[in-house]
């Protein structure tokens, strides 16, 4: 090994090394998301409780639910789409039990639907507490004239239905008819991309490692 080969050679060892273990890095952060989904979905299903008296968005997040009320009210519409369906509406309903007035997002009407009538009388429901993220600056204004909203903004719907900023995402509606589907909390909407990430730097090293060797050989084949 000639002493032109020396410094490529280190900076190449270390390049790789460092891609090597932000790779390494990405899988036991892999590893720590697969016990937080796992956390959630255990949550998630749990055998569900009162509704609390002053729900936190942190610390009850996701917490299962079961209350007995009514609909008030109308409802509005969130445009939504699902996959194998299309395009259609969150139905988000005002619901009053024991006094209070919260929110429930009673499921997924597509368009071809039409419209679906709010259960009449008592009803008894079971679902998840939840707090969507979905607003950003992209997400146009609502349009409440029209019964149209493009985000679950529960303190935005909440001010607009007098209700207290308490979603509850519904799993069963006692009397709901069939053409509105419930769409549950699940945890496919919180992205785990840590091993798309490790692959990419560990391919990048491998890169970087096979750049080295022709830099190397290169080296050689002027100095022989």
């Amino acid at each position: 090994m000639t002493k032109r080969m020396i410094v490529p050679l280190i900076f190449g060892l270390v390049g790789a090394a460092i891609l090597v273990s932000l790779g390494s890095w990405q899988l036991r952060r892999l590893e720590w998301k697969e016990g937080v989904l796992a956390e959630i979905e255990a949550r998630i299903n749990d055998s569900p409780v009162a509704l609390p008296a002053a729900p936190d968005p942190e610390a009850d997040r996701f917490l299962p639910v079961q209350a007995t009320g009514r609909f008030t009210g109308g409802q509005v519409r969130v445009l939504a789409s699902v996959k194998q369906v299309g395009p259609g509406h969150r139905l988000i309903a005002a619901f009053e039990t024991d006094g209070r007035r919260v929110l429930v997002d009673r499921g997924f009407l597509p368009l071809q639907s039409g419209s679906e009538a709010l259960p009449q009388g008592e009803v008894t429901l079971t679902g998840n507490l939840h707090w969507p993220d979905e607003v950003d600056s992209f997400t146009p204004d609502p349009e409440p004239d029209n019964n149209l909203w493009f985000a679950r903004d529960v303190p935005a719907l909440a001010a607009h239905m007098g209700a207290e900023p308490v979603l509850i995402v519904a799993r069963q509606v006692s009397g709901q008819g069939g053409a509105v589907a419930p769409m549950p909390v699940d945890t496919s909407g919180i992205p785990n991309d840590h091993l798309g990430y490790a692959v990419t730097w560990f391919g990048l090293a491998i890169v970087w490692l096979g750049m080295t060797a022709l830099l190397l050989w290169r080296i050689r084949r002027k100095t022989v």
